[in-house]
This record gives C-alpha cells, structure tokens and sequence, in this order.
C-alpha cells in the first residue's frame, strides 16, 4: 500500500522529493525519493531575459562532433559517459531561477526542479574528462509538456535555436525530463510505444538533446507482476529509436532499492537494465529516504546496505550486473533536505575514496542547491576527482 508522506515534506519545507512508500515484505515501509511533478506555474526570466526563458551557463574546455549537431560533448569520450556530478535546485532563493555557474563550480550536472508556484523547473548535465553539461527542463508528462517543458514549447523556433546554441557553445546540453511524481504512466494505461514515440519527436522537433526518465509510479512497481518493468523496457527501446545513443542523453533515476534483487521480486530495475540498460546513459541512484541509519555509513553505501533493502549498497548493485560507471551516487546535501540517509560532504568523501580504489568513478548527484554548494562537492570530489 502507497503511504504519503507529503504532509512530513510540507513541514520540513522541502519540494521535489517523491512523497510516497513502497511496501516491504516485512510490512514496513520505504520512500521513493525522485523529482515533484508539475504545478501551474508562471515563467520568470532569468539569465538571459531577452530570450523570456529560464537558463543557465557553463563552459567547457573541448566540444566534438559527437552528440546531436550541437550538442557538447568531450574529445576523449563518448556523450552521454560518467563520471557526472549532479545538482538539483528545487526551491527559491530570491534571485534567478537557476543559480549562477560561479557558484556550481565542481558540478558536472546540474538539474534544476521546481514544484512551487513560483519556480521554474529542471536542468541536468553530465560528463567525462571535459565534462559537458546537460540542462532538463521539467516535465514531460502522459498528457503533454507542463511547466518549464511547456514554456520551452511555446518559445519560436529562432528563440529556442538561439538558446541551445548558446547553451550548446558553452557546453551545456538541454533535456527534458518525462514524467515526475503525480504522473503514473503504467497504471494510467499510457501505451509505452506511443507515450515513448510522441515524446522523442517532442525533443526532436523542440530541439533538445535528450530525455531524463522520471519513473515514479509506485502502484506499478509494487503490485511486482512484471508490468512496470516491461512499460519501462519497451519505452526506454522505442526512446533510443528515435534518440541515438551518442547523439542523444538518455538517464534514468531510481531509487536504490529497485535495483535489491531480494526484494524485487520480478526484478525491478535489474530487469530494466538487463533488458534495456545498453540503451541507458546511466542512473543516479538516490541513496537516501529509507530509513533511519540506512545509506549512512560507508559500508552501508558500498557494500552491504543490509535492513529491509537487502542487495542495495553500490557494489551489490554492481554484483547484480549493473556496470559501476553507471551508477552515480545520490544523496541530499542538508539534514532537512531528506527523510533519512544524509551524510556530510567529508564523510561522503570517504565513502567516494573507498569506491574509487574499488574501481568505482560514475560520479556524484546531490539534493540540492543552495546547501550542495561548490564547497560541499569539492568536498566530496577529494582528491579522487580534483578539479
């Protein structure tokens, strides 16, 4: 049964995390910790008012011709590979929508959402040696584009060529994310070919470079009858499709316990990627909300999570065969920012220390600006990825 926990995050104050439970086979209880979906929302400018849109800008030191015809990319890797270091901003600071890139400095990623009124919603971005930045607006859902997606829409063509352009120089990459917390594609009855189909040729004819998967629909995933599994496979291939891997971002963002083979049944995110993970850029596991103590320690984070998520840790994920370079690290960079599962930035860098020498180096998401600052990450960089 799906427990809210809404009215907890209300309090708390904090926006964007996916209120809501799966059950355990114990009978207790775990939080899925994605991205809010949509509200009605005004568009604000920000850092660059003359295009009526929401934006931010980072450079990068080398671009190729890898990716879409212009998005970034690096000279020694393909588009779309780790490591990646994620941040999200999901709440107002009383300035510009998305912060400014002086002080992302240590973000390879940088992922702004929204679920306020007033707020306009998500960017992402990833990397490898010369890291390049992809931007997602939020969201894309079963019954069309809400939100900064909807803005972005109602942009001419020449505002959003001038926008990726700019963005695309500087190496920054824009993609969209489909689906979020209130959108339940599978147990809506959404067809995953045509839902997947109508999607790719939204990015394509809005000149994006890419998608993020938002899945979040619990009822799917916990009735454990294959359904979510098989939706999620057969829209990831149709995606791909349309989106070619290399040319286009492509990412998923589940929480760490789908991927427990104990406890999912039919697989969950094991099934995904055994089925589609060649089509999937990488994942930003989010590591927190379980529980108390759960995801806290380095040897609950690396190697045996342990509790009700048995099989969930890092490196039992990559026992289960999913690759390490594409599991990046997800975790909340406040202890308000979350339900469970916060560690400070220099513990987390132990943690990041001890991986690496494991051979471990997909890279780091956090939850979210302004507490993940640019100290905090290079905090947690260390000195296995020094700046």
């Amino acid at each position: 049964m799906r427990l809210s926990l809404s009215a907890v995050y209300g309090t708390l104050g904090f926006i964007g995390l996916l209120s809501g439970a799966l059950s355990a086979p114990s009978g207790k209880s775990f939080s899925s910790s994605g991205h809010k979906s949509h509200t009605n929302s005004s568009v604000a400018n920000s850092t660059y008012p003359e295009y009526g849109v929401n934006s931010t800008v980072t450079w990068n030191s080398t671009s190729s011709t890898l990716g879409n015809s212009t998005s970034p990319g690096s000279a020694t890797s393909e588009y779309g590979s780790t490591p990646a270091f994620v941040v999200y901003t999901d709440r107002s600071t009383g300035g510009d929508i998305l912060p400014p890139v002086t002080d992302l400095e240590g973000y390879t990623v940088v992922c702004v959402s929204r679920a306020s009124d007033k707020d306009v919603r998500l960017t992402c971005t990833a990397a490898r040696t010369a890291p390049l930045f992809p931007s997602v607006l939020s969201f894309l859902m079963v019954s069309g584009p809400a939100d900064q997606a909807k803005a972005w829409e109602l942009l001419s063509d020449a505002q959003k060529s001038a926008i990726k352009n700019e963005y695309n120089a500087a190496g920054v990459s824009l993609i969209v994310s489909a689906f979020g917390a209130t959108d339940a594609p599978t147990s809506g009855g959404a067809d995953p070919v045509a839902t997947a189909n109508w999607m790719a040729q939204w990015v394509l004819d809005n000149q994006l470079d890419g998608i993020d998967v938002d899945y979040e629909d619990l009822n799917a995933m916990n009735a454990r009858d294959g359904g979510a599994e098989a939706w999620l496979v057969s829209f990831t291939q149709t995606l791909r499709q349309k989106l070619p891997k290399g040319h286009y971002l492509l990412t998923h963002a589940p929480v760490a316990p789908w991927f427990s083979p104990v406890f999912n049944t039919t697989g969950a995110y094991l099934t995904v990627h055994q089925k589609a993970g060649d089509l999937i850029d990488w994942y930003n596991v989010q590591f927190y909300n379980q529980g108390a103590g759960v995801y806290t320690t380095c040897d609950g984070l690396l190697t045996t999570s342990g509790g009700d998520w048995p099989g969930s840790a890092l490196f039992e994920i990559a026992d289960a065969g999913v690759p390490l370079a594409k599991l990046v690290v997800g975790k909340y960079a406040a202890p308000g920012g979350g339900a469970s599962g916060f560690m400070e930035p220099q513990a987390l860098g132990a943690c990041v220390a001890q991986a690496a020498e494991r051979g471990w180096h997909a890279g780091i998401m956090l939850w979210e600006y302004p507490d993940a600052t640019s100290e905090w990450i290079k905090s947690a960089r260390g000195t296995v990825f020094p700046l």
